[in-house]
């Protein structure tokens, strides 16, 4: 049985706004197992970045969390101060960011942002620090790894930017990868290298992946378990396999219907926008763009997150 690394129980996040406090995550619960790639999925905007960087104490100036428990090794990450938390940040939990050009310094090279990293997480000299750092370089594949070492962040290519992040967790020894969007600015052919890449990580070393991604394809390949975020809740939970052979949630099932296939000739829509943080909507946040709402129970009442099979749970009245 997989042991549970990290765990996210009943978080509450809000944003403190010129009109007051609004909520953007609600009751958000998830676990993320040793060896497994837990992804979190959703339009933009529905909360998923903002819950992944919770786990990191990274959120924005205007956003605090009022309710919840983030565990880690046994620990509530939010009972830790910020510089117990500088100890977990990048070492036992690593980040890989949409855009990697937020997390490498343009005015230093890929060698001299690795050595620091493995200096202060491992207390290496220069020297220990410099080799240990290459031959990260080369775990991740990049070309001349020596090469990498010496080059400043504007000399590679964005695959090859994400490959020196990932060479900075592999050398840390991170027990857990949040993957925020890892391929977005990539081209097709370079972000299956980068996930194949994370995928050997995972299955090599024993590494737990958070994937957040909008992008299903992506989750049926290389994800183990899946939850489908709408406007600040999680509305349905299930192993991969399970969820795309039975989807339950109405907003899971427009989704997969939004998929392009090689037999489709128009690719389906859902109807209306996703809410704004703004926006009070009671009951279902969802059913204002639901096929099958339920009049007078869908607008007024919350649907509570339930097992409808093992291990598989939604968040809707029809259950």
């Amino acid at each position: 049985m997989s042991m549970k690394i990290l765990e996210i129980e009943n978080l509450d996040i809000c944003f403190n706004l010129e009109d007051g406090s609004h909520q953007a995550v609600y009751n958000v619960s998830l676990a993320l197992e040793q060896g497994k790639t837990h992804a979190l999925v959703g339009e933009s905007g529905c909360g998923k970045s903002i819950t992944a960087m919770s786990i990191l104490n990274l959120l924005p100036k205007t956003a605090h969390i009022t309710g919840g428990t983030i565990t880690f090794n046994e620990r509530n990450l939010l009972d830790l101060s910020e510089k117990e938390m500088q100890k977990i940040r990048g070492s036992q939990i690593a980040l890989i960011p949409q855009d990697p050009l937020t997390s490498l310094n343009p005015l230093y090279t890929i060698g001299n942002q690795l050595v620091e990293i493995l200096q202060l997480h491992q207390n290496l000299n220069k020297e220990d620090a410099k080799k240990k750092a290459i031959e990260a370089l080369n775990l991740v594949k990049i070309p001349s790894a020596e090469n990498c070492f010496n080059s400043y962040p504007h000399e590679l290519s964005g695959g090859m930017k994400q490959r020196a992040i990932i060479a900075m967790a592999l050398a840390c020894n991170a027990k857990v990868i949040i993957a925020d969007e890892p391929t977005t600015a990539l081209d097709v052919t370079i972000q299956a290298q980068i996930m194949n890449l994370l995928d050997e990580i995972k299955t090599k070393y024993g590494t737990s992946i958070l994937l957040i991604t909008h992008d299903l394809a992506l989750v049926s390949q290389y994800a183990d378990e899946v939850s489908v975020m709408y406007a600040g809740r999680i509305v349905e939970h299930a192993p991969v396999k399970e969820f795309f052979l039975d989807t339950n949630h109405p907003y899971s099932t427009a989704l997969l219907r939004a998929l392009p296939t090689s037999k489709a000739k128009k690719l389906a829509s859902i109807k209306g926008q996703p809410p704004t943080l703004r926006e009070n909507i009671e009951g279902c946040k969802f059913y204002p763009r639901c096929s099958y709402c339920l009049p007078q129970i869908c607008n007024s009442q919350v649907p509570e997150l339930k097992e409808v099979a093992y291990n598989h749970y939604s968040a809707c009245h029809l259950n």
